[in-house]
């Protein structure tokens, strides 16, 4: 999956594991995709990389490594869209709960909210939403607005005409700020606080939050950094406000917080079976998106699940097989990087697919 399939691209700010209670995992056993990782400073141009791989059948389990000390191993960082993820996982569990169905609309629990320019709430439902298949046009490509409220997004989004039809791929963070508002109609409860409850909590995702109007990272952490596209200068970014991201990108986690989630959900402990199953159905996107997740194949025939997130300052992308034993966290404390269409499925190949 490129780099750029999921950003979150900017609009002001936007470009839109907890501390470890064991030992350090070992850095001086460097695996093949360990050993890639100083590819993404000397040819990406990222000012530090860092991974962290849980791999249950080799020696040793768990492998860190970072390209210099920009980033640690405890850091906190931006994750993007890897918000997605654990808002699909919310809404899916309502629908396990029956709560609401993928088939519900926006209309029928939101009345009155997509209306205007050729949107239509009524022509969209919340499995639409989870598979970037609605349609809406994408908040953050308008450059001139700053929503800071998921309804301040959608009346952004609504101001355009769609993007495509129902039912195409087109990726849009404005499906997730909706989805954020259904799961605030549904349960009373904002969507931060339903990931709290259902989520970071049970997990113990020591390090996973949602800041919500707070525009500085926890300790600890590190610097991020834009690049200027005129000159390259890379500037400070590590202190923004979040809101514009919303539903659709403002998680902070870790390297080990988001292995461990993503482990629980491929392994079945966030879904009921039926529900998961509808979270890796890629039928209506053509293999690209299920809800809240994306496949990629890989040359030996693994295929890998996760998301990957972009915010300004950061990127982030989690990997894992369909059993979730073997996951794979990297990020860069960059939103740019070059070459990333050929640096990323490298990494992924030397990960998952060790000749």
């Amino acid at each position: 999956m490129p780099m750029l399939r999921a950003p979150l691209v900017a609009l002001v700010v936007l470009a839109l594991c907890g501390l470890g209670t064991g030992p350090l995992p070992s850095e001086s056993h460097l695996t093949p995709a360990a050993s890639y990782l100083p590819r993404f400073t000397a040819r990406g141009g990222a000012p530090d990389a860092a991974l962290l791989a849980h791999d249950p059948s080799s020696a040793p389990r768990n492998t860190y490594r970072s390209t210099g000390p920009g980033i640690r191993y405890a850091d906190r960082f931006r994750a993007g869209s890897v918000t997605k993820t654990f808002v699909a996982v919310v809404v899916l569990q309502l629908a396990g709960e029956k709560r609401l169905r993928l088939s519900d609309t926006v209309e029928r629990l939101l009345p009155g909210l997509i209306r205007g320019h050729g949107n239509d709430g009524r022509r969209i439902t919340l499995r639409a939403l989870l598979s970037h298949t609605s349609g809406l046009y994408d908040y953050t490509d308008d450059t001139s607005a700053h929503p800071l409220s998921a309804s301040a997004a959608v009346r952004t989004a609504t101001a355009h005409h769609p993007t495509a039809a129902p039912g195409t791929y087109t990726y849009s963070n404005t499906d997730y700020a909706v989805l954020g508002l259904v799961v605030r109609r549904v349960t009373g409860h904002t969507y931060a606080t339903e990931i709290r409850s259902r989520v970071i909590g049970p997990l113990h995702l020591t390090g996973t939050s949602l800041p919500g109007s707070r525009t500085t990272l926890p300790a600890p952490h590190g610097r991020a950094y834009t690049r200027d596209p005129s000159d390259g200068h890379l500037t400070d970014a590590t202190t923004l406000d979040p809101r514009t991201a919303g539903a659709a990108g403002e998680l902070i986690s870790t390297l080990s917080d988001l292995n461990r989630f993503y482990a629980a959900l491929l392994g079945g402990r966030l879904l009921m079976p039926p529900q998961l199953t509808s979270a890796l159905d890629t039928s209506a996107t053509h293999g690209l998106y299920g809800l809240g997740v994306f496949p990629e194949q890989l040359s030996c025939g693994v295929t890998v699940w996760g998301h990957n997130g972009r915010i300004t300052g950061s990127y982030v992308r989690t990997a894992a097989t369909r059993d979730g034993r073997h996951t794979l966290t990297y990020r860069f404390d960059t939103d740019t990087l070059a070459e990333a269409d050929t640096l990323e499925p490298a990494l992924l190949e030397a990960e998952f697919c060790p000749s």
